[in-house]
């Protein structure tokens, strides 16, 4: 079952600009930059009293996400990460994997221990 918003990740390209932005224009709690090297990312997250925003920046050559900044220049948003209590992706007929959909986090994650839902804009493409 589907559960609560755990974060709404945003890719960018400045980690420290964004997170600049974040804490001295709009007043939010940012943490420390965390290095991913796992994931290929450097990451910033900004608490929000219902959800976080998760900063993205590409972490050498082979990110993952640097053919995305590649595309969108100026940044956007990259995934959203809900919560939740079984295999989303199976309980609504997702195929493993498909469209972009994954159910849980890796062990490398920042941000969570529960079991996830990550969904991009692609998830719900052609459904």
């Amino acid at each position: 079952m589907i559960g609560r918003l755990n974060h709404i990740a945003i890719v960018v390209p400045d980690l420290s600009a964004a997170s600049a932005l974040y804490r001295q224009v709009l007043g939010a709690r940012v943490s420390e930059p965390c290095p991913l090297p796992v994931h290929g990312v450097r990451v910033m997250f900004v608490e929000l009293p219902n959800t976080k925003i998760e900063l993205l920046e590409p972490l050498g050559a082979a990110s993952p996400v640097r053919s995305f900044l590649e595309r969108n220049p100026a940044g956007g948003i990259h995934h959203v990460c809900y919560e939740s209590t079984t295999s989303w992706p199976r309980a609504i007929g997702f195929a493993p994997k498909a469209q972009g959909c994954s159910a849980t986090a890796s062990r490398g994650s920042a941000h969570m221990t529960n079991r996830c839902c990550f969904s991009t804009r692609r998830t719900f493409a052609e459904r």
